[in-house]
């Protein structure tokens, strides 16, 4: 895995969500609330659906990167644009580069990024004047949702 590609989500996205994270505790109450909003926001069948699991561990795994590795808080933000929906990831470090561990090992962790490469569509980082951002791209048709259940 190279490099992430750096850009930023499509400017026209509508934010649905934010949590703010600190903790372990806030990330284990923002990945139930994230199931829970693409849910309520039609993005997926129903919480226990491929498309919500997917989501919830890469947020899970994302969130966790920005908390263990840049400066809290964290920012999980759920946008919808164009018939998808991105989850975009800040932290506060806007000096240290999202780069994908080489030859890590699931058991030592750095499998972060590869796990949001290999479930999500696009996986792109870009910086703000405040943050660091490493966002992903799912399809928001829930009818897809239903067709991918036996993907996981």
């Amino acid at each position: 895995m190279g490099a992430l590609p750096r850009s930023s989500p499509p400017p026209q996205a509508v934010e649905l969500n934010r949590w703010t994270l600190t903790d372990g505790a806030t990330l284990r109450q923002m990945r139930i609330e994230l199931r829970e909003a693409l849910q309520a926001h039609r993005l997926a069948a129903h919480t226990s659906s491929p498309v919500a699991e997917r989501a919830a561990l890469v947020a899970t795994e994302l969130a966790g990167n920005a908390l263990r590795h840049g400066r809290s808080p964290a920012v999980v933000r759920l946008l919808m644009v164009d018939g998808r929906f991105i989850l975009d990831v800040a932290d506060q470090d806007r000096e240290s580069v999202p780069e994908p561990a080489a030859g890590a090992h699931t058991d030592h962790g750095g499998r972060g990024l590869h796990i949001a490469r290999s479930l999500a569509g696009e996986l792109s980082w870009y910086t703000t004047e405040h943050a660091k951002h490493v966002w992903v791209s799912f399809p928001a048709d829930a009818a897809s949702d239903q067709d991918a259940a036996g993907d996981i």
